[in-house]
Formats: C-alpha cells, sequence, structure tokens
C-alpha cells in the first residue's frame, strides 16, 4: 500500500517540491485527512465494476483512494500547474486518467462515451472548487450523463440548500432543481480544519443518486424550473406576486393565475417554499395553458 498523499506533511513536501501556490482564484483547497477521503470514497460504494468522475482532483489525495476502490478514474483539472504533480503522486495507478479542461466546457459526454465504455456504474465523486459548486452539478444532472449518482463535498450552507425540506429557509429554486432528478442527503459534515489551506466556512459531503424518472411529472421541464424560479425571486414577497411580477411582463392574466392557484387549492398570498415538489408541478401543468 503506498503512502497516503493526505498527510500534512506529505501534502507540504509535494507542494515544496513543485513550488506549488494556491490560486484562491480557483478555489483550492486539499484535503489533509485521510480518515474523511476513505469515508467519502466509502459512501460512493464503489467496486472494481465501476467508473468515476472526479473533478478538480488538487494534487490527487482523493483521487488515489477511488483508484483503489474502482475500476477507472477519469479526473477533469483546470490548472495546468497541477499536471506534473498528478503524473507525479499518480504514478502507482494505472486506472488514472487527468484531464486538463474545465468541467463546465467539456464534452462530458463524449469522455463518458470513451472512457467508460465498459462500465455499468459510473458515479462522480469529488471535493468541488466551492465557487463553481452549483453550476457542475446542474450541469451534471441535466445534461442526461449516465452517471448513477453523486458524492461531493462542497460547503456546508450549499448542501443544505439542495438537500433542504419544504417550508425550511434553505428550501428554494435548487433545492427543487437537483430533487426532481435525484434524492439527495447530506451524509457527513466536515471541519475546516481538515483542509490546506483552510477554508472559512464548513463544508459537508452531500450524496445524491439518480431517480429512475422524474419526481414528478410536468408539461415542459423548462416552464417548470421557470415557475420554481419565479416563484423565489424575492423570498419575502407572496407566491402570486412573485409570479405575477417575473412570469407576466405585463401581462394581464393575474386574475387568470389566482383563479388557477384557487382550483389546486394553494393560497395566493402562501410564499414559494411552502409548496412541494408535487405542487410546483401542479400549478407549472395548469399556468402552461395561460402563460405559453
Amino acid at each position: 500500500m503506498h503512502k497516503d498523499i493526505a498527510t500534512p506533511i506529505r501534502t507540504k513536501d509535494i507542494l515544496n517540491k513543485y513550488g506549488f501556490s494556491f490560486k484562491k482564484s480557483l478555489g483550492q483547497n486539499f484535503l489533509i485527512d485521510p480518515n474523511i477521503l476513505r469515508n467519502i470514497t466509502e459512501y460512493a460504494n464503489l467496486t472494481k465494476e465501476s467508473g468515476v468522475i472526479e473533478i478538480g482532483p488538487g494534487i490527487g489525495a482523493l483521487t488515489e483512494h477511488l483508484a483503489r476502490s474502482s475500476g477507472k478514474v477519469v479526473a477533469f483539472e483546470i490548472d495546468q500547474r497541477l499536471m506534473p504533480i498528478l503524473k507525479d503522486t499518480l504514478s502507482p495507478y494505472d486506472n488514472v486518467k487527468i484531464v486538463n479542461e474545465d468541467i463546465l466546457k467539456a464534452d462530458v459526454k463524449k469522455i463518458i462515451n470513451e472512457e467508460f465504455s465498459h462500465i455499468d456504474k459510473l458515479m462522480v465523486v469529488a471535493n468541488l472548487p466551492y465557487y463553481v459548486t452549483t453550476p457542475i452539478i446542474l450541469k451534471l444532472i441535466t445534461e442526461a450523463l449516465p452517471i448513477q449518482g453523486i458524492v461531493v463535498m462542497l460547503q456546508k450552507e450549499v448542501a443544505e440548500r439542495i438537500s433542504a425540506k419544504p417550508g425550511t429557509k434553505h428550501y428554494g429554486s435548487l433545492s427543487i432543481a437537483i430533487q426532481y432528478y435525484m434524492t439527495a442527503e447530506v451524509v457527513m459534515i466536515v471541519p475546516k480544519t481538515v483542509f490546506m489551506p483552510q477554508p472559512n466556512v464548513d463544508s459537508a459531503v452531500i450524496r445524491l443518486i439518480k431517480r429512475p424518472k422524474p419526481k414528478v411529472d410536468v408539461v415542459d421541464e423548462k416552464f417548470f424550473f421557470e415557475v420554481t424560479r419565479a416563484s423565489f425571486a424575492q423570498r419575502r414577497k407572496t407566491l402570486i406576486n412573485n409570479l405575477t411580477s417575473q412570469l407576466l411582463e405585463g401581462k394581464a392574466k393575474k386574475a387568470e393565475i389566482i383563479e388557477v392557484l384557487h382550483s389546486l387549492n394553494i393560497d395566493p398570498t402562501r410564499r414559494g417554499e411552502t409548496l412541494s415538489l408535487e405542487e410546483f408541478a401542479s400549478l407549472c401543468n395548469a399556468l402552461y395553458p395561460i402563460i405559453k
């Protein structure tokens, strides 16, 4: 067994050897606790038949745990300076491929077809750069990729928003966008002390598992997400005020929307955060013929 990368001493040695300095703009915070990395890997339930996509491998601390537990790892790293370091630290593992690309610009579907054609179960496991967490997760779940689940470390507050239930302060259009496609649970809270450099906030690991089909049936997905975003446009506003100001653009249909809400037994003075996914689906389906 090779010596873990993710110890404070080994991490410092690697950084010093290459004269590496952290770029704040890339949200680089490296994990220096092998136990946490082992836990993250275990939450993904990997086997030698599993493939893994990693985003932001850094110096390879999580990558090596994934390589030990799975059949193949493809890691996307945006920072060119880390390529020689990863080549060195991951040299013991022949089942790892590093792609020097921004995941948000990459053709992920094409890479999956090329690299994982023989793999049945594909997971995304990563310690995500905090400044782009939400766009990355939304890209992964909306591009119809053949991914079974996502286990990622992110800011605790974002994890709470993703997994939030209706009627709670964290519940919003992000909770709905993700829970429409996936089940979501926070599986671990991670203190800031296990990172180098330390971030300003605590982190959490969230596990998202793809549903066999979306949680609710809607006539038009794009419109469904428009309605949910509109309902949370200003959290303090009532549902009817948000919907009118966001969706109607001055069209004189407020009375029709009120009528629709009453027909669905939804009080127009409720706030968006009190509606369940099922209520939003009914609302979207009833509003579609009026607004579209």
